[in-house]
């Protein structure tokens, strides 16, 4: 029987929230203690009103910053006229937004999904019709190569690709034609690329969830190069690493390289809504045909209005240049930090999208120097237990970074105190 229940009573504390989600909410995430209620700019408030810096920036999805108003404005406008019309029919958003971002990015068409991993999925099937039907792979035939070390998202085909057991341990069989060469490796690319039947590999400028893995100077346009000579699809999953978070509009940016299909989502739509797109030229995005793929919320005018906005704010207002600068100014001061430290081993970065990598110490791990650092006003979150990313909203200035840089050293000496 269904029953409701009042959602407008009291505002809810700390306790209830997180007790609410664990009695009702799957348990397939491990959150830090901390219960947000609101956000502005680069920080965000919890329900005890206790400000924070937001270091983690969900995930690269509020570059623009929480709740920015050019883009909170364009979703309230759009809000009241038409949210959904499915593609069953056209609508007056679409066309111009895929006028707008093929033009921004220099591709012939996009292909507008919901999510980052919508996107990698597209990606791989545009990538297989065109080996078949334009490179002459065999049916069923197609391989798509990865790096090892990739995140993508969690679907039964981006497991498929994963190297972390967290993700894939115990969900198999898993996608066919998916095969893993080791990151940075130029060697080991072309050797599978020496095979006729691969059609795409499918790679991060920047390994994110992998701890900030930055290649070697050169290997993107290097593997652009091999891909070239082979004839094989450089899909690029700039996700996380596009749309200004390493100082650029793109990742890819840094050596000039141009991708054959380019994957965007999260800032797309500034943490709004989920909006992801994916980019190509014609040869490749014209072998699917109507009912081939599709979304019913992809390309709603709703996500297309938000989008123009989120991209209009990160043209505008510069946001790659600012991550540029105060993402060299930031590494800088946390070597600085190193330097001192007993248990920092590395940073690393490009950009605002950072990481620093910590040193287990009797026990002591990333989420206990993360619990010290929310502790003190900064929210980060630890990947694979010793690693912990640093990248705020890109429209954090110069006296709020150093105001984190000191949150940071406070943080580490509280924390090397304890071991």
């Amino acid at each position: 029987m269904i029953t409701s229940m009042n959602t407008t009573s009291t505002p809810i504390t700390a306790a209830e929230a997180m007790a609410l989600e664990d009695k009702y909410g799957a348990h397939n995430y491990h959150p830090l203690p901390v219960v947000l209620e609101r956000g502005q700019g680069v920080f965000v408030w919890d329900v005890n009103n206790k400000q924070y810096y937001d270091f983690l920036s969900a995930y690269s999805a509020v570059n623009q910053g929480h709740c920015h108003p050019s883009i909170i404005n364009a979703l309230m406008e759009q809000s009241q006229r038409l949210t959904l019309s499915s593609r069953a029919f056209y609508n007056d958003s679409l066309g111009v937004y895929e006028k707008y971002i093929t033009q921004l990015f220099g591709y012939d068409k996009v292909l507008p999904m919901n999510t980052g991993v919508e996107g990698g999925e597209t990606a791989i099937k545009l990538a297989r019709r065109w080996g078949y039907a334009v490179k002459g792979i065999e049916d069923n035939k197609a391989k798509i190569i990865f790096a090892e070390g990739n995140f993508w998202g969690r679907t039964l085909a981006a497991i498929s690709s994963s190297t972390d057991p967290s993700s894939y341990a115990k969900f198999g069989p898993f996608m066919p034609g998916f095969e893993l060469i080791p990151y940075n490796d130029l060697v080991a690319l072309e050797e599978k690329l020496k095979d006729f039947n691969v059609a795409a590999f499918m790679v991060e400028p920047i390994q994110g969830e992998a701890g900030v893995i930055v290649p070697d100077e050169g290997y993107l346009t290097s593997v652009r190069n091999l891909c070239t000579q082979y004839n094989v699809l450089l899909i690029a999953d700039e996700v996380q690493t596009g749309l200004c978070r390493t100082g650029k509009m793109l990742a890819c940016d840094h050596e000039n390289v141009r991708a054959d299909i380019l994957v965007l989502g999260k800032a797309l739509s500034g943490g709004v809504l989920p909006v992801a797109a994916v980019l190509c030229d014609d040869y490749i995005m014209l072998n699917i045909k109507p009912g081939e793929h599709g979304s019913t919320y992809g390309g709603n005018p709703l996500a297309c209005k938000v989008a123009i906005a989120a991209l209009e704010v990160l043209v505008n207002d510069d946001l790659a240049a600012n991550a540029e600068k105060l993402g060299a100014q930031l590494r800088a001061e946390l070597n600085l930090i190193k330097e001192q430290s007993k248990t920092i081993t590395h940073v690393r970065g490009k950009g605002l999208l950072n990481a620093i990598v910590i040193k287990e110490t009797h026990g002591k791990t990333a989420w206990n120097l993360c619990e010290i650092l929310a502790k003190n006003g900064l929210l980060a979150k630890p990947t694979h237990e010793h690693i912990i990313r640093l990248a705020p909203p890109l429209v954090i200035n110069e006296s709020q970074l150093l105001e984190c840089v000191d949150i940071i050293r406070k943080s580490v000496t509280e924390f090397e105190a304890q071991l």
